[in-house]
């Protein structure tokens, strides 16, 4: 470790002998060993998890570069999460912070935790013994084509000619459709509502459209963090899938249990930029 490096902050937590163990055998984003920095006011005693980075990749011009990269910002956001996922293994309550939160030194991050202990300290509580919970709920209703409908010479039932005729089956066709996605889209409401029943928070993020939303059949139309106590976990699952349960068209994804990363930086009166 050189004395140049900077100090990058994974989370903040209570410094307990469970936390201070885990880190002993985890690597950080550039391969740095984690460590424990405690701030000069020690009670309570809060802590940042830190590894200590070379300022060729993690100063502001370099770092902004590696950003666009896409697999760079992969690696080391798989990489972030691991040591996170360790200290929450570990039993200790975990503030995770940003992606690339970076010091320029452990003196600024004591400076930090100092200014700023009341934040964190109020989040932790909040936290404490709760865990996050992805859910993407998609809509594939079974809507029919302009194409698919033929038209008649004269239509069988109301005896209209062509012109009238497909003007009645496109108003038909457009009621099935509107009536499929509707259906759809209640149901989508009410498993909302199943979500947010059973967790205690709830985060609204943008649904994914393109090479995000993958694959699978449908379009993402909700994409919502939620924030579940541990204890609660299986029965938020279970109500999640049986309020989806038999609505065509309608699919959903539970991912989790996570740290609870959209709920661990909330609005605060000053916000300070790591430096």
């Amino acid at each position: 470790m050189s004395d140049t490096n900077l100090v990058y902050a994974y989370a903040v937590l209570r410094r307990t002998p469970e936390a201070a163990a885990a880190t002993a055998h985890l690597r950080g984003v550039a391969g740095e060993p984690i460590q424990l920095v405690d701030p000069a006011v020690t009670s309570p005693p809060l802590a940042f998890a830190v590894g200590h980075v070379p300022p060729a990749d993690y100063d502001d011009a370099p770092l902004q570069a590696h950003l666009d990269d896409l697999d760079w910002l992969e690696s080391t956001v798989r990489s972030h999460h691991a040591v996170v996922a360790a200290l929450v293994a570990s039993g200790a309550a975990v503030l995770p912070l940003r992606l690339a939160t970076v010091y320029r030194d452990e003196d600024t991050a004591r400076q930090a935790l100092d200014t700023r202990r009341g934040y964190f300290l109020s989040l932790l509580d909040r936290l404490t013994g709760h865990v996050e919970l992805g859910v993407k709920i998609y809509a594939a209703p079974d809507i029919t084509p302009p194409e698919a409908d033929t038209v008649p010479e004269q239509d069988p039932v109301t005896g209209l000619g062509v012109g009238r005729a497909y003007q009645v089956i496109r108003r038909r066709r457009q009621r099935r459709n509107e009536e499929a996605w509707r259906t759809v889209a209640q149901a989508a409401a009410r498993l909302t509502e199943t979500a947010r029943a059973l967790a205690v928070d709830r985060v609204t993020h943008i649904p994914e459209r393109g090479s995000l939303a993958g694959t699978a059949p449908g379009t993402n139309i909700g994409n919502d963090a939620y924030l579940v106590p541990k204890g609660r976990v299986t029965a938020f699952r279970t109500g999640i899938l049986t309020a989806a349960q038999g609505v065509p068209g309608l699919r959903v994804e539970i991912s989790g249990p996570w740290a609870p990363y959209s709920f661990a930086l909330q609005p605060e009166p000053h916000e300070e930029t790591a430096a």
